[in-house]
């Protein structure tokens, strides 16, 4: 049976509907495929143009992360320790300001929290209507972000290296719609490079250090060559790198003589603190604690930092201005490991 013209023409028709729509997903994974590859563009440029600076990095890859997964807002999150606090955040400003303000976050290792299940490996957290989930009702500062930003559909994925767990970057609906297995490859594309800028400022961070402490070291060996037997110059030259290194605002010299410690050098000290010294007689012992809290010029004091390492029978210390809690740097921070001899 031979086709009629009308069953030719609607087959046509047909073929070419399909043409058609092969045609425009072909343009639109296309468009989609360029705007994937510009937008990675444009994050190496970030990366490029702020050596060691990650906030603009932070701030481009969310904004073009976003944009791509069709999320309306979201953040990106750095661990320390044992703590997460927000490093970048795309959303609107009364979101924004609200989520800043929460401060560092503190996930318990065994929890349910998305952060803790991080912790404990999982490589991705997605919550088609996180105000249907347990935990929405658990923390209520944190059930009022959700409800500031019209949060429903959340996603979370970890930055990791190797399997060092780094931070964390969000993106979030404000309606219930799950994100697609194309949509979370996307966003953990971006994390990887959010990884690689952390890196690359990690290394840049301490290349500088490096750099800056080998000059020191080498400004100090010049006035020791060029002051022999001499002294006064040197602890001078010591005193002001080892404080400009580390960050402090004053602080000190003492040498042993077996029965107590005498001052060879400061910088930067009070009338008030150079009044509490001598009410000892003397320097106090560094070993001792004294001065973790003074008031000079009207300001507190706090030992925050306190540089005291033993050199023979000479000590150096020194002392930030602030009002955190006091603590030693750890062995294995910049400042416990800058040495000048």
């Amino acid at each position: 049976m031979n086709a009629t013209p009308d069953s030719t023409l609607a087959n046509t028709e047909r073929l070419v509907a399909d043409l058609q729509r092969q045609l425009a997903e072909c343009k639109a994974e296309r468009d989609a495929g360029l705007e994937r590859e510009t937008a990675t563009a444009e994050v190496l440029q970030a990366i490029n143009s702020s050596p060691g600076n990650l906030a603009p990095v932070f701030d481009t890859i969310l904004e073009k992360a976003h944009a791509l997964c069709g999320a309306a807002h979201g953040g990106l999150l750095l661990r320390d320790g044992q703590q997460f606090r927000l490093a970048a955040v795309h959303a609107e400003s009364r979101v924004a300001e609200y989520w800043r303000q929460l401060g560092p976050i503190t996930p318990l290792s065994d929890g349910d929290r998305p952060l803790s299940q991080l912790m404990r490996g999982e490589r991705v957290i997605h919550i088609p209507n996180i105000r249907e989930s347990e935990t929405y009702g658990e923390f209520p500062e944190y059930r009022r972000l959700i409800e500031l930003g019209g949060i429903h559909t959340l996603l979370i994925l970890p930055l990791r290296k190797n399997r060092a767990l780094l931070g964390a970057i969000t993106a979030y609906r404000q309606e219930v719609r799950p994100f697609s297995d194309k949509q979370i490859a996307l966003l953990e594309n971006f994390a990887a490079q959010a990884v690689i800028a952390i890196e690359n400022a990690r290394l840049i961070t301490e290349t500088r250090e490096a750099l800056e402490q080998q000059t020191a070291t080498a400004e100090v060996l010049q006035v020791i060559n060029s002051s022999p037997g001499d002294l006064g110059p040197v602890f001078d030259a010591m005193l002001e790198k080892a404080l400009g290194l580390c960050d402090a605002q004053f602080g000190g010299i003492s040498t042993y003589n077996g029965e107590g410690y005498h001052s060879v050098a400061r910088r930067g000290h009070t009338p008030a603190f150079m009044e509490f010294q001598q009410s000892f007689g003397g320097v106090p012992s560094p070993l001792s604690g004294i001065g973790g809290s003074l008031e000079g010029n009207g300001s507190s004091i706090s030992s925050t930092v306190r540089m005291m390492r033993p050199i023979g029978s000479v000590t150096l210390n020194g002392l930030r201005q602030s009002n955190c809690s006091a603590r030693v740097p750890p062995s294995g921070s910049p400042c416990a490991r800058r040495r000048f001899y």
